[in-house]
């Protein structure tokens, strides 16, 4: 979740973007819940692999926290041709050919489309050409369920208003009697609702944007929040699956990747599986640190967003849906420089590409250090490039076999992650035929990006915090 600061509440007028379960106590976690039914869009998905790219998200904390006490809520010209370029020249060569916009800077329309046009004082024209120039991409934190323009504006091909897309009297909401927080929602059930979002999704891909991040949608099912409580109307379960439908055809069309942000995932997340690229699995990573990795709330699950208050839970808890050609999980925003040395930065990467998830780097050049190498493993980035998607031995929170990760390559390669999520050195003995590997297999170091010989068992000893990954060929 993105909290807004006071000043993006007040501009709301100005700005005009302005799950129902009652299991919201903790509980143990099995990973025993049924698996979502099988997607529809194994098309969409077939080849598709997370996406690795920086993100503006801690330039943008830091300065709503009040860490950064120099800039404003919004980046000049220059601010983004630096940010622009350091990518370029330091992540592009290893596949991260994207930079994305994220909440907390102004959205707004210019009054030429229904559209976000302008992201703070820069025109998304003008970062999109700027990106394409350095051979980067741009995405774009937006959702085609809230509205920026006036409500006078016609949707896209209709003779419908956009005003006509907002709650009216008569609509079934799941908290009658509660205004809706922040933003102003697209009813998915009204007239024109389809057009609109298709008419994103549009508008998106002519501009040249192919990756869509999508927030506060457990905001739009239910208007509950766990931590805030009613936030919303909360427009049902039927209107939210109506809304997924037409995000997936329209962005399917215009080939358009979707992320889904704060999905309140009911069901085992029976509708995001089905309609979305890639979910969100664990809370906002905010200020970072082991914490946010490991340790928030280790070995519990809820029944709202967030499942997990901890990204290595939430890839536990729902690996139950990921695999090759299946939805994405995302384990949000990376931040190395609040991690406490190469154990625990060698860590947080290695889950993250393990999982089959992306990799959002948001450290900005000024606070990157030497961090930089640890993002640029090219025999661990070779996992993303391979649409590697790798599974806990166990999908329990409770159970320490949730510490190995094991998958298979498309060359036949096996990969094998050991974690020590703990703060005293830990080992683990793994026989191979305990993940369907008859006989010796050569074993290759990821990080230390040596050969170690043949092996029936991998026997590790980990340090505090430490990982171990290996590469398995015949």
């Amino acid at each position: 979740m993105r909290i807004l600061s006071i000043d993006k509440i007040l501009l709301a007028a100005a700005l005009l973007i302005g799950g129902c379960s009652s299991n919201d106590e903790p509980k143990g976690g099995s990973g025993d819940d049924k698996p979502g039914t099988d997607t529809p869009a194994e098309e969409a998905r077939r080849d598709v692999k997370a996406p690795l790219y920086w993100s503006v998200y801690e330039y943008c904390w830091k300065i709503e926290q009040g860490q950064d006490t120099q800039h404003k809520q919004d980046l000049t010209e220059a601010q983004w041709d630096e940010i622009i370029n350091y990518v370029s020249k330091n992540l592009l060569p290893y596949g991260y050919d994207m930079v994305c916009t994220d909440g907390f800077i102004s959205m707004l329309s210019d009054g030429t489309t229904p559209y976000m046009t302008d992201y703070g004082s820069i025109k998304l024209k003008k970062l999109v050409e700027k990106c394409k120039a350095k051979g980067l991409k741009l995405g774009v934190y937006d959702n085609p369920l809230w509205i920026h323009c006036s409500d006078a504006m016609p949707v896209p091909g209709t003779s419908v208003k956009v005003g006509d897309l907002r709650y009216r009297t008569g609509d079934k909401v799941t908290n009658a009697g509660t205004n809706d927080m922040w933003f102003g929602w697209v009813v998915a059930s009204h007239i024109g609702a389809k057009e609109y979002i298709d008419g994103f999704f549009k508008y998106y891909s002519e501009l040249g944007v192919d990756y869509i991040r999508m927030d506060f949608l457990s905001w739009y099912e239910d208007g509950n929040d766990r931590g805030m409580g009613k936030v919303g109307r909360g427009y049902g379960r039927e209107c939210y699956e109506t809304a997924l439908k037409y995000i997936a055809a329209a962005a399917n069309k215009y080939k358009v990747f979707t992320s889904l942000v704060m999905p309140h995932c009911f069901n085992s997340a029976e509708l995001e599986a089905k309609y979305g690229n890639m979910f969100r699995v664990v809370a906002d990573t905010g200020n970072g640190t082991w914490n946010h990795f490991s340790n928030n709330s280790r070995g519990v699950s809820y029944g709202t967003w967030p499942n997990c208050n901890n990204m290595f839970d939430g890839f536990i808890y729902w690996a139950k849906v990921s695999g090759r050609e299946k939805v994405i999980l995302d384990g949000d925003f990376t931040r190395l420089n609040t991690f406490s040395g190469d154990s625990e930065k060698q860590s947080v990467i290695s889950l993250q590409l393990m999982a089959g998830g992306p990799i959002a780097v948001a450290d900005q050049p000024t606070t990157m250090g030497d961090n930089l190498k640890f993002y640029q493993n090219e025999e661990m980035l070779a996992l993303n490039k391979d649409g590697f998607v790798g599974q806990p031995l166990s999908q329990s929170l409770i159970d320490s076999k949730n510490c190995i990760w094991y998958g298979q390559m498309k060359n036949g390669d096996y990969v094998v992650g050991f974690f020590n999520r703990d703060t005293k050195q830990v080992s683990y003995s793994l026989k191979l035929s305990e993940i369907g590997i008859t006989g010796k297999m050569k074993s290759r170091d990821l990080w230390k990006h040596a050969d170690e010989g043949e092996v029936e068992t991998l026997s590790v000893t980990l340090p505090a915090h430490g990982c171990k990954i290996v590469k398995l060929t015949k």
